[in-house]
């Protein structure tokens, strides 16, 4: 009987080792896919296709507004009927949206198509997050999260370098080719993830639970969850947000950052994610997850000091070019170390069932982040440039404090994640039956 049980181990962990392979191929296709697209949105509705800045900026904020309508029922969707049909469903309305956008001629097709491929973006990540889930263990989550990060950042960036010699400004058709190329990559991991077959996969256990199986005062009754979530906004608000609104606003008018200095700061920022990210999950791995997060709000405030060095200082063009870029390259490693700490704690603090729930709970507080980020700090970047210096310093110090406050409220398993395989001792065929002994 026990060869038996440890065999059955064997099997559903190979198992679900190979749904996460295709889980992290198609993850890595899909941000190919958005690679050739999303630095090249602004000029291709504004210029190319003639429409103007208006509506140019009208699609960008309809790519947020698709992401706020969708998100709260695609939680509920996702427990009811699971990740995958969710997913696929996704996958197909941001295909159709990327083709008909890369064909579309007038502002309303343009805006109707970027409401679908908004939407299906939106709920990819959640849906993506949640299988993530049902695929790992509280031992290995950290780091397929790691890992989906890193394929994030890798295909957007081979992505965007080619897709940036792919594109022509004289020629429509060439963009029309990119998103032709995205839409594909989308139905690709249609035909990746298809034919899955999603294991069921234990939780922590730990987590309170609600009155309602789904609700969202079940959520809300979960105080973790709740500081996690506010914790969350200013993370995305005080970086993500500010990335390619507020901050190279602030470069420009204030540091006389040049386009080509800009383009190399979002590159440093990536190159850093991409090589550190794996360097860092050793550290991050035996650490409190609330520490890591506080640490990260540290390292954020040294990167906005150094912005502030670029604008403010009275040095030369040059070490302002490397403070600024230095600026990016700190954000890339306090991203590297978030990826495999937050995402795994919204997981855990999720009740058994509602990984999806949560997930797209989290998500929805995102987006939010990336509306009011952009809207706040673009117009302090490009004027009032120490008090945005100053607001957005301040901001990555309160990450600190809300992260430390949070770590009063987890459990030891939701802090320390490492705790459950330190205390797991195993010993031959016997393995299983331990392990189910100490869970």
């Amino acid at each position: 009987m026990a060869d038996f049980n440890y065999l059955r181990e064997v099997t559903v962990t190979r198992a679900r080792g190979a749904v996460m392979r295709r889980i992290h191929v198609g993850n890595a296709l899909s941000a190919f896919g958005l690679g050739f697209t999303v630095p090249y949105l602004y000029v291709y509705v504004a210029q190319v296709r003639g429409l103007g800045a208006m509506t140019a900026g009208l699609v960008l904020a309809v790519f947020a507004v698709a992401a706020l309508v969708v998100l709260p029922f695609a939680g509920r969707a996702i427990v009811r009927r699971g990740p995958l049909p969710v997913l696929l469903t996704a996958l197909v309305t941001a295909s159709a949206g990327a083709m008909s956008l890369g064909l579309a001629g007038n502002a309303t097709a343009v805006l109707l198509s970027a409401a679908a491929l908004g939407a299906g973006q939106a709920v990819m990540q959640p849906a993506l997050a949640t299988m993530i889930v049902d695929s790992s263990t509280t031992e290995n989550r950290s780091r397929a999260f790691a890992t989906q990060f890193f394929l994030q950042n890798l295909g957007l960036g081979v992505g965007g370098l080619i897709g940036g010699h792919l594109v022509d400004t004289t020629r429509v058709s060439s963009f029309t080719l990119l998103f032709a190329i995205e839409a594909a990559m989308f139905l690709v991991l249609v035909a990746v993830l298809a034919t899955v077959r999603m294991p069921r996969a234990p939780r922590v256990g730990d987590a309170p639970t609600g009155s309602g199986p789904g609700s969202w005062r079940s959520l809300l009754g979960n105080r973790a969850m709740v500081q996690l979530c506010v914790l969350g906004f200013v993370l995305f608000f005080a970086c993500y947000g500010q990335f390619e609104s507020g901050l190279s606003a602030y470069g420009v008018e204030a540091a006389g950052i040049s386009t080509s200095a800009l383009g190399t700061a979002l590159a440093a920022n990536t190159l850093m994610i991409v090589v550190a990210q794996f360097a860092v999950l050793k550290f991050v791995e035996r650490r409190r997850r609330s520490r890591v997060i506080a640490a990260v709000g540290l390292i954020w405030a040294v990167a906005w000091v150094a912005a502030g060095f670029a604008g403010l200082g009275h040095g030369s063009q040059e070490m302002a070019t490397a403070a600024f870029v230095s600026t990016y390259a700190l954000f890339g490693l306090g991203e590297a170390m978030l990826s495999p700490t937050v995402a795994p704690l919204v997981a855990d603090l999720a009740p058994s069932g509602l990984a999806g729930q949560y997930n797209s709970a989290f998500a929805l507080v995102k987006q939010l982040a990336l509306a009011v980020g952009p809207a706040v700090g673009g117009p302090m970047g490009a004027s009032l440039h120490a008090p945005y210096i100053v607001t957005f310093l301040l901001f990555s110090l309160g990450i600190s404090v809300l992260a430390l406050r949070l770590g009063r409220r987890l459990t030891d398993v939701q802090d320390q994640p490492w705790l459950v395989r330190s205390r797991v001792v195993v010993r031959g065929p016997q393995a299983p039956e331990a392990v189910a002994a100490e869970a």
